[in-house]
């Protein structure tokens, strides 16, 4: 076996993993070493923001995971996409940059994670970002990762801000900065016309540095394990290789692959340990457990006349787009189809936002056309009620002691019957707010549920069969004191020494917003502690 020694092995080169590289790797006498089980991030459509969505059709640099059958949605087994290559899933998503309510990590630190207020993380959500609207006491403007407001020239935005308030919702001009409830103008983060994840904005600038190795395409096997210190990984990449760590394993490889890859080095439950004859090291039951993810519907619209990005989606004026965005960073290619995001709290009496609702200006069935050749789809538009705080907890289980054999997923959405009535509640709303008169000069037939499903039964029945993930899993290893902690304040592993997990897993519950820019912030704050113990 190939053996190599660093000072810091991260496995998984995702959004956390790769700001953790760039920081640790400051120090010109440590030695760092970034695994990634996918490849380079070199796709001209990963760069280019509009190539997300070829990306999303052909299940390109995803893991291809999918949930085990769904109790409550019909026995369905839902697209669980995480992104397999360097930036991880900020290579491959919508690219929204939501922080979350204040209380949100208030409750964190409340409820065990002590250090994790919000107060304590704003400083970091700070480093992280340049924000095109320049540094204020929310807002950094030195950061790497490129935020700028939604730059979507469609008009319904304006319609569905104004119905909102029509519906009694609050508007917000920055939810990132004094005030996150309501509807406010979508953020994203790009920059020079190209998506800013976390690979091209903090691993790029550091790949001349000569104590960083970054090695792709190396799947990892398990951390190695001396009593309870970790002192290095096994992986693959050419035949097996060891990697030693002589000060710290940090796990980054994500909510569904971080708590397998402990699972498959003896940490966890001796019961799930020992159903696949792993030999227990430490004894930590939450390994795995406490799994949650934001789970929404949709409500389509025909639209009364074609919208903008209509008609970008000309064939030869898409692939002209495309070639601007590329080449130049500039043009239509640089933009997302999605202008708004609104966080709102279907009860004034809670203390965060229960709902959110995304907002799209393109329907289902998008497609490219040209005159004479493809008839162009009908234009249509949608609103999304998610659900941003489930009651049901799910788990992350081994199909097997095989390293290469993908983990078992199972939400368990609407375990808890409150989480179902929470989002019929949100999708009562959406249409109230859709039928609002500021929308009549866009609105046409609802088309899908259809006019038709009114009572609860019926939108009951319509969101167990078509309510879908939004792929922001959390919780699987995550920071407290309880029982089923898996991480203390400091993000290392209950019980050992040597290793940490610092990645979308150690978050005890979801933030209300995508979670992107919470695991950026992550990524900052764990360097520095990391630092702080060396």
């Amino acid at each position: 076996m190939l053996e190599q020694t660093f000072d810091y092995v991260i496995v998984g080169a995702g959004t956390a993993g790769c700001v953790l590289a760039n920081r640790l790797s400051e120090d010109p006498e440590v030695r760092v070493l970034l695994l990634e089980a996918g490849g380079r991030d070199t796709n001209p459509l990963i760069s280019i923001p509009l190539g997300m969505g070829k990306m999303h059709e052909h299940n390109m640099h995803d893991w291809g995971y999918e949930t085990e059958p769904e109790p409550q949605l019909n026995n369905r087994r839902l697209e669980a996409m995480r992104g397999k290559v360097l930036g991880g899933s900020s290579s491959i998503n919508v690219m929204a940059y939501t922080r979350g309510h204040r209380n949100d990590y208030d409750n964190w630190a409340a409820n065990g994670a002590q250090g994790w207020g919000y107060e304590d993380v704003l400083p970091y959500f700070r480093k992280s970002e340049t924000w095109e609207g320049g540094a204020d006491k929310f807002r950094g403007g030195e950061g790497p990762v490129g935020t700028q407001f939604a730059r979507t020239k469609d008009p319904i935005f304006d319609a569905w801000m104004t119905a909102g308030a029509q519906a009694g919702f609050p508007v917000t001009t920055d939810y990132n900065g004094t005030q996150q409830e309501g509807f406010g103008r979508s953020q994203y983060t790009i920059k020079d016309g190209r998506r800013s994840s976390s690979s091209r904005a903090y691993l790029a600038p550091a790949r001349h540095r000569r104590n960083l190795v970054v090695i792709s395409r190396a799947h990892v096997l398990k951390v190695v394990m001396r009593g309870n210190r970790a002192v290095g990984v096994d992986y693959i990449k050419n035949g097996q290789v060891h990697a030693q760590a002589l000060k710290e394993v940090i796990l980054s490889a994500g909510a569904f692959n971080s708590p397998q890859i402990l699972m498959l080095s003896g940490i966890g439950s001796p019961e799930e340990l020992g159903a696949h004859q792993i030999k227990t090291v430490l004894d930590l039951p939450g390994v795995g457990k406490n799994l949650q993810d934001h789970l929404g519907t949709w409500i389509t619209w025909r639209r009364k006349s074609p919208g903008a990005f209509h008609g970008e989606m000309r064939f030869d004026r898409m692939a002209l787009s495309m070639i601007r965005a590329y080449l130049l960073g500039t043009g239509p290619g640089t933009t997302v189809p999605g202008g708004l995001h609104a966080f709102v709290k279907t009860n004034s009496a809670l203390q965060v936002p229960d709902i959110e609702y995304m907002f799209h200006t393109v329907p289902p069935q998008r497609k490219l056309w040209f005159p004479l050749i493809s008839p162009p789809y009908q234009d249509g538009y949608a609103i999304r009620p998610t659900l941003l705080h489930p009651k049901s907890r799910g788990t992350i289980k081994l199909r097997s002691a095989n390293p290469q054999d993908s983990m078992r997923i199972s939400f368990g959405f609407f375990a808890h019957s409150e989480d179902l009535t929470g989002l019929r509640r949100g999708f009562r709303l959406a249409r109230e707010i859709g039928n609002q008169s500021a929308m009549n000069s866009y609105r046409d037939i609802e088309v899908s549920p259809g006019p038709g499903v009114r009572s609860d039964d019926e939108i009951d029945d319509y969101i167990r069969g078509t309510a879908l993930t939004a792929h922001h899993p959390c919780g699987t290893c995550s920071i407290g004191d309880s029982e089923l902690a898996v991480v203390d304040r400091n993000l290392k592993v209950r019980g050992a020494e040597g290793l940490r997990v610092v990645d979308a897993s150690v978050m005890p519950t979801p933030v209300s917003a995508h979670p992107n820019a919470c695991v950026f912030m992550i990524g900052e704050r764990a360097a520095e502690l990391v630092k702080q113990a060396a």
